[in-house]
């Protein structure tokens, strides 16, 4: 007996559904990427249960006529290809032609839609995959498509649905997604018992994020300014095509591509990346690539375990991207990647140099700021040599205060989805808005100011705190700065000056240090022991996994040589998959400047912490340390005046 046969056409359709609905989310997605491809300008979403009992999505698209609308419930049937050469440049939302059959498949669903050349719409109803009845109908111009018991034939995928709230919390982020996408159509989303959202065409993404988030919210972002950037023609033979082993396509004209979007200042971080949302020529996607290049340019900004807030808007030729790699369309290919990865790091960080905003103390009657907490790091008695020393260190111990533990900061944004979302209005977006969705309870914190150099450069030292924290004044009020993580920077980046000039320079040992590396390790210095040589080092192979320092940048003790190449080994190979020049260039300046660094439990006299505040002005970052840390914490002249009931 034959131990290969063919499914029945019932059971493939139930798999073939499973890979594009996997929830009621994923039927919303399908239903109202099929209305924005239709040229709706209002699209309308009503829920109940969760989605598991009834889906609703209505548009004032273009409609289908009677014969169109049969066949949409057809496999493979599609309006938007012909050929399989339109693969190349997709530029709808949806392709497939699974979206319809395969809901269709798992679910009691009717379809009513008219097209504006037709007097009478078509009304279809269609049962676990079989039609159950087709008539003419008066209906407007349009799409409406209803959904009802979805999963109510595949038990088994029914029972894995999580609960009614957390599924209304997958589509509310959905649709937040596109009407953010989308600013100038309108968006509705209710349930029976409250309207979620509903929010009118506006003018810019600027506004969007007013209605749906409130005045606060978007204070929290700082905009990127609209960037067009063309490839080079020599990316096309040399950029992520050729890096992937594809040829490079050197008769193409070179593209365009329009980068916009909102990322959150430095002392707005979160514990994961969920509001970070990224958008392909309006579609939303998750890509690796693009998360990557967020991360490098909050790299030296913000610290490891903490992300921002992203809202970035990319647009580029449709031939230069491939959305048909995923059954669901969230994943997507680039044709060059590196040239879409460093002009939207390059974005990023040009946005938040300009930016230099330095954290606030929490003062009585509104929370920390998240920023406000001080770590230093690194101990030792040894004062480096970047900081003059023809004057005499000071010899007090200085003057204590009582510390302070701050609290953490509610954030605003709630793009995450999986949990339970208060779906409340702010007090902002009540006007001119009827509905917003997912303020984050607690009150909102503080935005941190924007500083000057002059501001700093105009410090005047107090004197420390445990001989590790300067205090110093002026005009705007009074200043702590982190002595370790202010000296960090202005190594930092003097290191990449040198480096990008070929300037650095080493200083050589009495006697070479001899490191024992463990094999993962070798091979790890085997891949970065070039750039080690053009940043300071001379580390040469001497025997098995043994490698001798003969000598090092300038400012780093011996007794930590041995330390900070261990270090750096291991935290290349710990990105190995992820790390280009660059970030190995950044990695190796950060470790060798933390290493370099005056350390805390240091006095300082009067003309070293002028030196320090003056080179910290001068830098591209003086908020944070390479590593992410506060660096400087400004308690205003009007919050010192509330705090004593002045005002």
């Amino acid at each position: 007996m034959p131990s290969i046969r063919i499914l029945p056409e019932t059971v493939a359709n139930k798999i073939a559904a499973g890979e594009v609905v996997e929830r009621p989310a994923s039927v919303v997605k399908e239903l109202v990427e099929n209305s924005l491809d239709a040229g709706a300008t209002q699209v309308s979403v009503e829920v109940e249960s969760g989605g598991k009992r009834l889906l609703r999505v209505a548009d004032d698209g273009s409609g289908m006529s009677h014969d169109d609308a049969l066949l949409a419930f057809e496999r493979h049937s599609t309006s938007k290809l012909r050929t399989a050469e339109d693969l190349v440049s997709i530029a709808t939302l949806g392709f497939r032609g699974e979206a319809l059959p395969s809901v269709a498949a798992v679910s009691r669903i009717v379809l009513e839609t008219r097209s504006q050349e037709e007097e009478a719409g078509t009304r279809i109803e269609i049962a676990g995959g079989k039609l159950m009845s087709v008539r003419a109908a008066g209906l407007p111009p349009g799409t409406c498509v209803t959904v009802r018991d979805l999963f109510y034939n595949v038990p088994a995928r029914r029972k894995f649905l999580k609960s009614e709230t957390t599924e209304l919390g997958h589509i509310a982020s959905l649709v937040t997604h596109y009407s953010l996408a989308h600013p100038e159509k309108s968006f509705v989303l209710k349930t029976p018992t409250q309207e979620i959202m509903n929010v009118g065409p506006v003018a810019s993404y600027q506004d969007r994020i007013f209605q749906l988030f409130g005045k606060q919210a978007l204070d929290e972002l700082l905009e990127l300014k609209e960037t067009k950037v063309a490839a080079p023609p020599a990316s096309w033979e040399t950029g992520s095509a050729a890096a992937a082993g594809e040829p490079g396509d050197t008769e193409r004209e070179p593209a365009e591509m329009v980068i916009r979007g909102f990322v959150s200042k430095p002392e707005v971080q979160r514990p994961n990346r969920n509001a970070i949302y990224v958008f392909v020529n309006r579609r939303l996607v998750r890509d690796r690539l693009i998360l990557h290049a967020i991360h490098e340019a909050y790299r030296n900004i913000l610290p490891s375990d903490a992300f921002p807030t992203v809202l970035l808007f990319l647009e580029l030729p449709f031939a230069e991207v491939d959305v048909n790699v995923h059954p669901s369309k969230v994943e997507v290919r680039f044709r060059h990647s590196a040239w879409v990865h460093d002009s939207a790091r390059e974005a990023i960080r040009a946005a938040l140099t300009a930016l230099k905003p330095i954290a606030s103390f929490p003062s009585v009657g509104r929370p920390a700021q998240r920023a406000a907490g001080v770590a230093a790091a690194g101990t030792g008695p040894s004062l480096q040599q970047a900081i003059p020393t023809d004057v005499p260190m000071s010899d007090g111990a200085g003057f204590e205060l009582e510390p302070y533990q701050p609290a953490p900061e509610p954030q605003r944004f709630s793009f995450e989805t999986g949990e339970a979302i208060p779906l409340t209005l702010s007090d902002e977006s009540r006007q001119g808005v009827t509905g917003t969705f997912a303020n984050a309870a607690g009150q909102p914190a503080s935005t941190a100011p924007t500083t000057t150099e002059a501001e700093i450069a105009n410090l005047k030292p107090l004197g420390q705190v445990s001989n590790s924290f300067i205090v110093a004044v002026n005009a705007s009020g009074l200043w702590i700065v982190d002595q370790h993580v202010a000296h960090e920077r202005v190594l930092f980046e003097r290191q990449l000056r040198e480096r990008q000039a070929g300037q650095v320079t080493g200083q050589r040992l009495l006697m070479p240090m001899i490191v024992q590396l463990s094999p993962r390790q070798q091979a790890t210095f085997d891949q970065i022991a070039a750039e080690l040589r053009s940043s300071g080092f001379d580390v040469e192979p001497f025997g098995q996994r043994t490698v001798a320092i003969q000598s090092a940048p300038t400012g780093i003790s011996t007794s930590d040589l041995d330390k900070l190449l261990v270090e750096l080994l291991d935290g290349v190979e710990k990105d190995a998959q992820t790390t280009n020049v660059e970030t190995l260039r950044r990695k190796i300046a950060a470790s060798v400047s933390c290493h370099a660094a005056i350390k805390i439990n240091m006095p300082l006299d009067q003309r070293k912490m002028e030196w320090l505040l003056g080179e910290l002005a001068k830098t591209d970052c003086p908020m944070s340390c390479p590593h992410g840390r506060p660096i400087v914490l400004r308690y205003s002249l009007r919050e010192i005046e509330k705090a004593f009931k002045r005002v």
